[in-house]
């Protein structure tokens, strides 16, 4: 009897702990719906448990036009290249997950309200919303980046919008599926509904405990294997330290090319070091490595600052050479703050040629999340301070031809005569391709050590807008100001020109002056009589002696253009507007006569 009532008295207690229990977790499930884990509360307590790597964001951006492949329907489970990889209860990773767009829905009812389309996504205890779109070409072009624990299952959902929600269709993801630090781009169908869904998923560890090491596939990208020619090769980058860094930050990295984007752990102390590879494919050769490094801290994640940023070309990567490259400032022109603050990169870069050059060709890859542009007064004056440059370059050209013709230095003028008459002597129309091989033999053999050559927008410290801001160059940013009205009517002048001439042309074909336009056309049956009978040879060489013999044949003559001054008859469009003739109204002849017959 004793024993029998000992193990009721167990069960009851038992029984008593159970109910407990279940009222704790109801109580931290209703805690858990008044404090959502995108909350301040939240944010503050992952900020002071950073030794749990538990710290997540949530990271909106605008929206940006991108083409995709229509028949690009890839199931998460058909994905090449993927590992099944093993769940880890005890590790945690940082899910990266950018909503691109869906395609194939159905449309929306006929309400007489206006619909819009937004999703659901959730990972374990975390829920967001996207933004709305409308439900023509819904596109999101959106970020969220959620916590991994022990829930592997992301869930998807669509929702329309109008006069009430309806559900459009949902679609679960397993996260174990996918390779970690790798990005993977998925069009995912719904389960529920019509349609499909394009999300670019990235699973991120955020401790340091694994190292998921690669190796480089040599057959895999060599010129004789030549299957998938959308891949191009694989970029292994191995992240090692860094140092200099501005503070003592629990610093991490972000590293992007194109569409694919990893996260590092985050590492705290004076010297960070990592020691992990990475690996990206590569679908463009002429693309660029991003890095930024950033602090974890809750006041960076707000500002969105970062520590330093570097931009690496592929195609000038050292492969397996260790190398310290400088941060830079947000705007990758000066050093980044800190003690000469670096980071040490080795990088593989393991790609077909043949299909790289292929690629060339084809429209370049356009990334989902871009930073809008934003009105930049300094940017406004450099790009109207290119254009005048330009024309100026343009009006000096011109003049110098026109020393040229006029025999202002007799020996340069006597050598381009004798010049132009052997070329055009020698000249086949299989040589051009040649001729356009000059400037690159020119500098591959005289300026291969001078890699930025060309004439191009030229940046210079005085330039940066934090600079001119400052109360040192005030003078400097009012002279500029003062010098805008002079620029843009150089600006103006020389558009208005073009236009004109445009207009011109187009108004002789189109007989707005039909004397002009028949002299036009003879002149265009002359020239093709003469080019059948000539050798064009010998008309450019005439062409040439012409040029150069004006200004003896004729000394007194006014330097000219022929062709300009033919084409300045014709008017443009405002000097047509100018005669058009208003309308006259007629008057009373037949009373004017008959008063004129009563007289």
């Amino acid at each position: 009897m004793e024993n029998q009532q000992n193990a009721t008295n167990n069960d009851n207690r038992s029984g008593i702990e159970e109910r407990q229990n279940d009222n704790r977790n109801k109580n931290r499930s209703k805690l858990s719906r008044m404090w959502p884990s995108s909350s301040i509360v939240n944010l503050i307590n992952s900020n002071r448990n950073r030794n749990n790597n538990s710290v997540y964001e949530f990271v909106s951006t605008e929206p940006e036009a991108v083409t995709t492949p229509e028949n690009a329907l890839v199931l998460a489970a058909e994905i090449p290249g993927i590992d099944r990889v093993k769940k880890n209860k005890g590790k945690h990773a940082i899910v990266s997950i950018v909503l691109v767009e869906a395609k194939g829905l159905p449309k929306p009812p006929e309400d007489g309200s206006s619909h819009v389309l937004y999703c659901k996504i959730r990972l374990g205890s975390e829920t967001y919303k996207s933004k709305s779109v409308n439900t023509q070409k819904p596109e999101w072009r959106e970020r969220f980046k959620l916590r991994l624990g022990n829930e592997n299952m992301l869930s998807v959902s669509l929702w329309d919008k109008g006069k009430q929600k309806n559900f459009m269709g949902s679609c679960v993801l397993d996260l174990s599926l996918l390779e970690k630090e790798r990005t993977h781009e998925i069009w995912q169908l719904l389960d529920d509904g019509y349609g499909s869904i394009h999300l670019s998923v990235t699973v991120c560890m955020v401790d340091n405990n694994t190292d998921y090491g690669t190796t480089a596939e040599q057959e895999k990208y060599s010129l004789s294997n030549l299957r998938n020619w959308k891949l191009v090769g694989q970029l292994h980058v191995k992240l090692i330290a860094a140092k200099g860094l501005s503070g003592k930050p629990n610093a991490y990295c972000v590293l992007e090319l194109d569409n694919e984007r990893v996260q590092t752990p985050f590492v705290p102390g004076p010297e960070h070091l990592w020691n992990r590879t990475y690996v990206f494919n590569v679908y463009d050769v002429t693309s660029t490595l991003d890095l930024k490094v950033h602090d974890s801290s809750l006041m960076n994640s707000f500002l969105s600052e970062s520590l330093g940023k570097i931009s690496i070309p592929l195609l000038r990567a050292c492969n397996g050479e260790a190398r310290w490259y400088a941060l830079k400032d947000k705007n990758k022109r000066n050093s980044a703050k800190g003690n000469c603050p670096r980071i040490l990169l080795e990088l593989n870069l393991i790609w077909n040629p043949l299909k790289a050059s292929l690629k060339l060709f084809q429209p370049k890859e356009v990334k989902y999340i871009k930073k809008s542009h934003k009105f930049d007064v300094f940017l406004v004056y450099r790009n109207i301070e290119f254009v005048r440059d330009t024309f100026i370059l343009l009006h000096d050209v011109n003049e110098s031809f026109k020393r040229l013709f006029e025999w202002d230095n007799q020996e340069l003028s006597a050598i381009a005569l004798c010049l132009w008459l052997v070329f055009w002597y020698h000249f086949k129309f299989w040589t051009l391709p040649l001729l356009l091989l000059g400037p690159f033999i020119y500098f591959w053999a005289f300026n291969r050590r001078q890699q930025e050559m060309s004439f191009m927008r030229k940046y210079s410290p005085s330039n940066d807008p934090s600079e001119l801001e400052s109360p040192q160059n005030e003078k400097t940013f009012t002279g500029r100001i003062q010098g805008l009205p002079d620029m843009t009517l150089t600006i103006t002048n020389g558009i208005e020109y073009m236009a004109s001439i445009a207009e011109r042309l187009y108004n002789l074909a189109s007989f707005k002056v039909p004397f002009i336009s028949y002299i036009t056309m003879l002149i265009l049956v002359i020239s093709s009589a003469a080019f059948y009978w000539i050798p064009y040879n010998y008309l450019m060489m005439s062409l040439g002696i012409y040029k150069f013999t004006r200004k003896f044949l004729n000394p007194d003559r006014i330097l000219n253009n022929d062709l300009l001054d033919f084409i300045s008859r014709v008017p443009d469009n405002n000097i047509l507007k100018e005669w058009k003739e208003l309308s006259v109204p007629e008057p009373a002849l037949s009373r004017y006569s008959s008063s004129c017959n009563g007289n």
